[in-house]
């Protein structure tokens, strides 16, 4: 069984495409092969910045014959499905068998396709594969018609066993396959050839070319810890600039470099950023200070001084790079001690969204959400709205317009700086947080505050312009938005009326959506004077009327319609429906945005190992805005049903629940009323009264103490004397007065049981 052997070498593929490159180069070949009857053992991708190879092991000398058998039309069918028929198959009709079906006789096909050799079927998939490969970006050279990353030099592709290595014939606009590739674009220039996996791997290695991209960052790292340690020092793990940096060169040369001294009081997270982002430098730590003092490059190249001169350009490029950063630094911190109002003065010429205002107005509603939040999550109102109002200053800042990856963490320096409390500075670091699943949520309490109104103006924003993530798409990450809000209530256990806080976002949004509003007034107005051949300043005239009209309206609910009944006389005229105003429609889409919650809360919850039927039930429950109360209640909920006492309590409760539902439609009525113990008749009906006084003086102060626990073990325990009574006694007793009661009793399981969760939405 023959072993294949690929290499597709070109100019340098970009690090970031490289290792799905190398995986997409195995799926594509080896699907193709066993597509086509090709099975192998093994297979192997590699990837180096000049290379893309495949081993694969075991592969069939040949694919089998195969008889193919295919269903046609019935004999007697018109001759266009028979003639459709018989090009598909490549047959004539006499070479058809009739057979006999259900439905009467159908034409079959009987197709013998025989093997072919493993070299004919490897050229064609790798033409395949070479011509439709999915770079991300991709361009075309010289005369040809391929495409590819870069331009692709040259084919390697051989089939070896035994008896020795064979080309496979291939030839993709003019580049024909060999068994030659070449080593180091520098240090080992000359072409060689090779006659399997290992002769390649083994010669590639002494022509300075590490082939495994796995083996060439762990050499990365090990060399330069070992270099580090050497000098007393340690480097800043960075697993994303470690696989970078691996493919960037073939044959990794570890470098240790020291920063000028003039440099080393800048902080540690700029100098890190700037050398990574613009040098990919790993970043080598003093651990006695924590300051950054040095640095690690990795060149592709040994050289005779052992890399003096290599080390000498990348300082002097470094210290140019670093200059600029001490320049911004020095000027972000004179402008930060004087109080930092000239950035957020700044912001108000930075439009956040041309419907949602400048980013300003933004800071302005974070500050009265932070405020009105701060009670809720143990802060200071004042401390929390004064953090709202500088936390995102750095913005403006020179360091941040240069690392805008820095954001947050700049501000806590600048916080710092101006001598503001520090619970300012760490929300304004921390109120981005959390960003993903796996990232920190905040803790103290003005950043919690922040951090929550940072997400919740954001979403109430963009609902009320309409502007809500479909299917995949969210360009402003709303998705992401409420799975902040959702960890940060719930994993620093807050208990905030989400819906009461939903309706407060909104009114501090009207400002915004009011101004856009008026800004289109008079667009509105000319347009309106063309379609409707009324003079605009009739229509200017109707619009002030009807804002002079306004003032006489006791509006209840506030300033938030003011505006809408100003402009009612204007917008009549226009043939505007006020109902379809972003502003009115956002003020009735406080239950709609608690829905997205309450779908991004059972994304979060199926992590843990909770079913959507389960969450669905607890959201069916009141105060289902209060998602640290929904989550505790989903998950009592869920360990209750995990035990066979849960899981069976539910059957007897929708049996319960399904009898007494019938009973009352059919007639008419509803059962309410206390059931009478007096009119028991058997021992499993007493027992189920007296379980059910047991569990209600047990259930009612759990639920209020919000026990979940207690109150779903009480409920579990129900199971017995629920199925005990079903067993032994008939509901529908001939006897009305029984039967009544006994209808009041199921009312009475399904009042208790529903007080904890919804059961009728689980499943099963």
């Amino acid at each position: 069984m023959p072993d294949l052997l690929i290499e597709l070498f070109s100019e340098e593929i970009p690090a970031r495409m490289q290792g799905k490159a190398a995986a997409d180069l195995k799926k594509l070949v080896t699907d193709g092969l066993v597509e086509a009857g090709l099975t192998y053992a093994s297979a192997g991708a590699f990837s180096t910045p000049r290379r893309l190879a495949l081993s694969v092991e075991g592969l069939l000398a040949a694919s089998p014959a195969v008889k193919e058998e295919r269903k046609g039309p019935k004999v007697g069918a018109p001759e266009q499905a028979l003639a459709g028929f018989l090009r598909s198959t490549g047959l004539t009709q006499d070479q058809l068998e009739a057979r006999d079906d259900k439905k009467g006789q159908v034409w079959f096909a009987v197709i013998d396709k025989p093997g072919r050799p493993a070299a004919e079927i490897v050229a064609d998939v790798l033409e395949q594969t070479v011509r439709t490969f999915p770079w991300p970006k991709s361009m075309r050279w010289g005369d040809g018609t391929l495409r590819w990353v870069r331009p692709l030099h040259s084919i390697l592709c051989i089939l070896s066993d035994e008896a020795g290595a064979e080309v496979v014939p291939l030839d993709i606009d003019g580049i024909k396959a060999g068994d030659t590739t070449h080593g180091h674009r520098f240090m080992a220039t000359d072409a060689f050839s090779v006659t399997s996996f290992d002769d390649y791997a083994a010669k590639l290695k002494r022509a300075k070319v590490v082939l495994d991209a796995s083996e060439r960052a762990d050499h990365i790292w090990a060399e330069a810890t070992n270099q580090a340690f050497a000098q007393g020092m340690e480097v800043v793990e960075d697993r994303g600039l470690l696989t970078e940096v691996a493919g960037l060169v073939e044959w990794p040369v570890v470098l240790l470099g020291k920063i000028e001294e003039q440099f080393l009081d800048l902080p540690p997270e700029v100098l890190k950023t700037s050398m990574k982002e613009h040098q990919k430098f790993f970043s080598v730590k003093n651990p006695k200070t924590g300051r950054i003092e040095q640095y690690v490059t990795v060149a592709n190249i040994e050289t005779a001084d052992q890399g003096a001169t290599i080390l000498a350009g990348n300082g002097r490029v470094l210290s140019a790079r670093l200059a600029d950063a001490k320049f911004f630094w020095e000027n972000d911190l004179r402008i930060a001690k004087a109080g930092m109002q000239p950035w957020i003065d700044a912001l108000s010429s930075v439009t956040f969204h041309n419907k949602l205002g400048s980013q300003k107005e933004r800071i302005d509603r974070i500050a009265a959400l932070a405020r009105e939040i701060a009670p809720a999550v143990g802060a200071d109102p004042d401390l929390a709205e004064q953090a709202a109002r500088v936390a995102k200053a750095d913005l403006s800042s020179e360091m941040v317009y240069e690392f805008p990856e820095l954001q947050g963490l700049m501000g806590r320096y600048y916080s710092d700086a101006a001598g503001l409390p520090p619970e300012v500075g760490a929300a304004c670091e921390e109120h981005y947080s959390p960003l993903g699943p796996s990232d920190d949520v905040p803790t103290a309490p003005v950043s919690v505050a922040v951090a929550l109104a940072d997400k919740i103006d954001l979403l109430t924003g963009f609902w009320a312009i309409d502007e809500k993530p479909t299917g995949s798409k969210d360009p402003f990450a709303l998705r992401r938005a409420a799975l902040g809000v959702i960890r940060l209530v719930t994993e620093n256990q807050t208990k905030l009326e989400l819906l009461k806080l939903l309706s407060f976002a909104n009114g501090v949004i009207s400002t915004a959506i009011r101004r856009f509003e008026d800004s289109k007034l008079e667009d509105y107005l000319k347009q309106a004077s063309q379609d409707l051949d009324i003079p605009v300043e009739d229509l200017r005239a109707a619009h002030s009327k009807a804002k002079e009209d306004a003032k006489q309206f006791d509006d209840s609910i506030g300033s938030m319609f003011r505006y809408f009944r100003m402009g009612a006389g204007a917008r009549a005229l226009l043939g505007m429906n006020l109902d379809e105003m972003p502003f009115v429609k956002s003020i009735r889409r406080g239950p709609d945005l608690l829905s997205f919650f309450h779908d991004r809360l059972k994304v979060f919850l199926k992590d843990k190992g909770i079913r959507h039927d389960i969450i669905d039930a607890c959201i069916a429950m009141p105060n289902n805005d209060d998602l640290t109360l929904l989550v505790k209640r989903a998950e009592a909920l869920s360990e209750t049903l995990k035990t066979d006492d849960g899981e069976n309590l539910i059957q007897g409760f929708k049996r319960a629940n399904n009898i007494l539902s019938a009973e009352e439609e059919k007639d008419g009525v509803s059962y309410e009323l206390d059931p009478d113990p007096k009119f028991a008749e058997n021992d499993e009906e007493k027992a189920l009264f007296a379980a059910l006084d047991q569990a209600e003086a047990t259930i009612k102060p759990a639920m209020e103490q919000e026990d979940f626990t207690t109150a779903m073990a009480a409920m579990a325990k129900l199971r017995g004397p629920i199925d005990a009574f079903f067993e032994a006694t008939q509901v529908n007793s001939d006897n009305q007065i029984v039967r009544r009661n006994r209808l009041c009793l199921l009312h009475r399981i399904r009042t208790i049981c529903g007080g904890v969760a919804d059961l009728t939405k689980i499943e099963g």
